[in-house]
């Protein structure tokens, strides 16, 4: 059963980037002073960008080491490789190249090589596949259970690429997707599906900006997931949502806690 949300909110899209960077390393460390090797899905967008370049930039984040942590992604653009819209790129350009990762446990989705929108459905028959052999027996199912699962959301609802009425929010069996004529560019993509991302321990949805502010607040309402998939975005011990006052500011008052 999924963990009730807890919110944080700060004062800007910066300050945020800032306190959600804090907040990963601390979790790193945590989890690797218990002698685990930390999953972890990173996520694109701005925020999602701008809080791996602050853990970048910070001396603290010379406590992890990173070379024992494993790196996936919740989504990507498909794309041709090394293409800077893709979330791999933007994530190696942000951090993964200025640190010690291990290549061996860096495992960006696939790329388009040339077969167009159709090789989308290898793409993503590869990544379950990939998923299902990293799955250990206490996992208890096809994909391992991440530490932190990184998630921003669309002014409409969406998240990793998981769109408001789309094939991919009714998905219940197949862990990875094809996604094909997404609302916003490009319009094919590969993503994790909601029962994917609901087996993370923790499931954290970083996101600024009023523009974001309707959804947010439906999710945290308690809207469907169909209309507003991010609401489907939950995690197994915990959903944290760490969010600027903008994209806070049509949530109730009893669900805003101090500004940090």
């Amino acid at each position: 059963m999924a963990a009730a949300a807890d919110v944080a909110v700060h004062a800007d899209a910066n300050v945020l980037a800032t306190a959600a960077a804090a907040r990963l390393i601390t979790r790193l460390v945590d989890l690797q002073a218990a002698g685990n090797v930390p999953k972890i899905v990173l996520t694109g967008g701005g925020v999602g960008v701008a809080m791996l370049q602050q853990v970048r930039a910070t001396v603290a984040r010379d406590a992890v080491d990173w070379s024992n942590v494993e790196f996936y992604w919740g989504d990507e653009r498909f794309l041709p490789p090394g293409d800077p819209e893709r979330n791999d790129t933007q994530a190696r350009a942000a951090l993964l190249d200025h640190i010690r990762v291990d290549p061996a446990k860096v495992f960006p989705m696939g790329a388009d090589t040339g077969t167009g929108p159709s090789g989308a459905e290898a793409a993503a028959q590869e990544y379950a596949e990939l998923l299902a052999s990293k799955a250990r027996p206490e996992d208890h199912g096809p994909t391992p259970s991440f530490d932190v699962l990184m998630l921003g959301m669309g002014g409409e609802g969406h998240t990793a690429s998981v769109f408001p009425h789309s094939p991919a929010v009714y998905e219940t069996e197949r862990t990875v997707v094809a996604v094909h004529g997404c609302p916003k560019p490009p319009p094919t993509r590969v993503s994790m599906t909601l029962p994917t991302i609901r087996r993370a321990a923790e499931v954290w949805i970083i996101t600024a900006g009023e523009e974001k502010s309707a959804a947010v607040a439906m999710a945290l309402g308690g809207a469907g997931e169909v209309a507003i998939p991010v609401g489907g975005a939950q995690g197994r011990r915990r959903t944290r949502w760490l969010l600027d006052r903008a994209a806070a500011s049509k949530l109730p008052r009893d669900l805003v806690p101090a500004i940090g």
